[in-house]
């Protein structure tokens, strides 16, 4: 089979970051594989094959995951796999509930009946029917050569039964199972803010060709392709649209909470939901390029890398474990030497559940994923944990002028006039002139016109001059419309129009200045309030880097409120710039949206590309995406990478404590088997409900009250 492209499985069934480990070993072990990579956090694997790959390798990779214990579908069409048994069907969960009845008979038995010898087989049963799917992930682990969690608990399970403690073997598997199912549970909510996403675009569309429509996969769409999308209906592909008019809600896609008018010309995401009228949409984009496909495909990405606080846990886990086991094999040889065998042996057992890291290990993924879940329902695309990290630490901003701290397109900002003449009168000479027009301050004089409601003469004779302008005929009355080069060239001055940091305009007739309209890039709206609550949360530096002219970026500076300006930079100097700010100190991040600027973004600790409208090499350069062009965004998320700094730290603690704890008081014996359970499973699942509650924080919340961390 091809190898050009990998194969992606989602998995049901992984409750920890064990079982993912035990998944990827399995199917690394497949004939065919050339690399397999599991995102425990999403659920899914990620296989690559190799040139002996047939085409059968993925129901041998399928049936290889379910001997494993777990389930496997493979995805098609970029779509998620469907089929996957929930949570609360999985063969682990049946077979602990089935376990806890048996205990409980047997608990009854023992000590209300005092049939302890039909006891035992109730608690053998339910040690049985419990621990199956542990011992069967227990044996897969010593397949591929590693100790992992149910390794450890089924020797404790064992060692327990071996020295007659039946009822805390039966105990121990009964609480795991129902401490994995917790996890199971919590994890899958946390993927579900993933998963939601997938459910976006429909895999339908209606095709409209002819005249006649059909029903077809969005996945067979293809370039130019028409469809036609009804009120109440999601639109299934990115297209243009050609006819019709209505709003859309595209809050799913770019966070934008009120729906947006588009008519005709148009551009439409796939996943936004059409509220009113019916539109027809020329597909501009194949499903798997589609921006919902796009931005599934960075938040899995970016939930499979792993955070510098994540790689730091991997490290620790990796020697503790080997240690924790070693001194459990310690304390049952010398104790069973020099004391009472069973009772060292005991606390070996003990030893061997504490040795678990579980809690420790998902401590930063089920964080990170909660985080980036978020992030991506307030419209901003974070490509991973070590990026969300960074964002907290931040404490300069280096913005890009045009259309990042501007709105990116020539306004009217005003007009002046030069004779007897009205202003609607001078917008509507010189929008008759520029009519059909595709330049784009000629495309703001006619919007600005279309925004005064004024009625446009017919204009004749309709000239372009080179570099200049326009002219045409009016009434009889010759008519131009262009910059200085036209006034020269029509021998009339312009001493009388003050200048302006714009450009400006002129309308002339014949050889007299009627006035001038002043165009610029206007400031965003909004934006003088982010940069405040940006300094509230302690910016140092507000900067703004830009190749334009020194006047035009002070101006906008002043109008924002930013702090230094660098104007006049080639690309280069930008980037030279970031480093020197780096080098005095600061941690940058920097925001930008073209080609000029990917340089900088690559840079920078942490690079933003701004809006949907930004160029590819920008969004490819940069470790964070704001889908929408709307800056209120950044303090939002640079408060939830606070606060998610704030979580990991608290999930790393609580794990090291309850750990280091309970080693301590299992090695003098004040610690049993159950309670090691609990304390082991408990732990696991308050760390995994705290980095949930991540992806529930309010976007409203004022993130200045997480500001509690210092800038080192």
């Amino acid at each position: 089979m091809s190898t050009e492209s990998a194969l992606v499985f989602d998995v049901a069934g992984m409750d920890c970051a064990d079982c993912a480990r035990t998944v990827e070993r399995v199917v690394q072990n497949t004939p065919g594989v050339e690399f397999a990579q599991v995102n425990f956090s999403v659920g899914t694997l990620t296989v690559s094959p190799n040139n002996l790959a047939t085409e059968d390798l993925p129901r041998s990779i399928a049936h290889n995951v379910d001997k494993a214990g777990y389930q496997a579908m493979l995805r098609t069409d970029g779509q998620r796999a469907t089929g996957l048994k929930p949570w609360y069907l999985h063969e682990s969960v049946i077979h602990s509930a089935i376990a806890l009845v048996l205990w409980i008979i047997a608990f009854s038995l023992q000590h209300l009946a005092n049939r302890e010898s039909i006891a035992i087989g109730f608690y053998l049963a339910a040690i049985a029917i419990g621990g199956y799917p542990i011992a069967r992930a227990a044996w897969q682990s010593i397949r591929v050569r590693r100790i992992d969690m149910n390794l450890l608990m089924t020797i404790s399970v064992i060692g327990a039964a071996a020295i007659g403690e039946w009822s805390e073997g039966g105990l121990v598997v009964v609480l795991f199972s129902i401490g994995t199912a917790l996890q199971a549970l919590a994890f899958d909510r946390t993927r579900n803010s993933i998963r939601a996403l997938f459910e976006l675009a429909p895999e339908e569309a209606t095709l409209l060709r002819d005249g006649i429509e059909s029903r077809i996969r969005a996945s067979n769409l293809q370039i130019d392709d028409v469809v036609r999308v009804r009120p109440g209906e999601r639109v299934a592909i990115d297209g243009e649209i050609i006819s019709g008019y209505s709003a859309f809600n595209e809050s799913a896609i770019t966070g934008e909470s009120m729906p947006i008018e588009k008519g005709i010309g148009a551009h439409v995401f796939a996943g936004a939901l059409n509220d009113s009228g019916v539109v027809d949409v020329r597909v501009t984009t194949l499903a798997q390029d589609s921006t919902i496909s796009t931005i599934i495909r960075l938040v899995e990405e970016a939930s499979a890398s792993r955070a510098p606080s994540q790689q730091m846990v991997d490290r620790f886990a990796a020697i503790y474990t080997p240690a924790v086991v070693i001194l459990a094999a310690l304390i049952a040889i010398i104790g069973g030497l020099f004391g009472n065998g069973d009772e060292w042996f005991y606390r070996a057992l003990v030893l061997l559940v504490i040795a678990c890291p579980c809690a420790l290990v998902i401590s930063t993924p089920v964080s990170i994923v909660s985080a980036i879940g978020n992030a991506t329902r307030l419209g901003v695309l974070v490509k991973g944990g070590a990026a969300l990290e960074e964002a907290g630490r931040i404490t300069a901003i280096a913005f890009d002028k045009t259309g990042t701290l501007t709105m990116g397109r020539p306004v009217v900002t005003g007009v002046t006039l030069a004779t007897n003449i009205k202003e609607s009168e001078l917008i509507a000479l010189a929008a008759a002139v520029e009519t059909g027009s595709e330049h784009p301050l000629a495309r703001a004089i006619l919007a600005r016109a279309t925004q005064m409601n004024v009625t446009l003469p017919s204009a004749t004779e309709q000239e372009s001059v080179t570099s200049a302008g326009a002219l045409a005929t009016i009434d009889g009355r010759r008519i131009g419309v262009g910059n200085h080069r036209l006034l020269s060239q029509l021998g009339i001055s312009s001493a009388d129009i003050a200048q302006t940091d714009g450009t400006a305009i002129y309308v002339a007739e014949q050889d007299r200045l009627l006035g001038a309209i002043h165009i610029a890039d206007t400031a965003r709206p909004g934006a003088d309030a982010v940069l405040d609550r940006l300094r509230s949360m302690g910016m140092r530096k507000l900067i703004m880097l830009t190749g334009d002219q020194v006047a035009v970026a002070e101006r906008v500076a002043a109008e924002v409120g930013i702090d230094e300006v660098r104007a006049g930079l080639l690309p280069q100097e930008k980037s030279e710039t970031v480093v020197a700010y780096q080098q005095s100190g600061e941690r940058m991040m920097v925001i930008g949206d073209g080609i000029n600027d990917a340089p900088a973004l690559a840079l920078a600790n942490v690079g933003v590309a701004m809006g949907m409208g930004g160029t590819d090499i920008a969004l490819e350069s940069a470790d964070m995406a704001l889908m929408r062009d709307d800056l209120a965004v950044l303090p939002q998320v640079i408060g939830l990478s606070r606060r998610t700094v704030q979580v990991i730290r608290q999930n790393i603690t609580l794990s090291l404590i309850t750990k280091v704890a309970a080693l301590l008081l299992g090695v003098f014996g004040f610690v049993s088997l159950w309670i090691a359970v609990i304390v082991d499973v408990g732990t696991s699942v308050m760390v995994t409900m705290n980095g949930m509650r991540l992806a529930r924080m309010d976007s409203d919340t004022d993130v200045a009250e997480v500001h509690d961390h210092d800038h080192t």
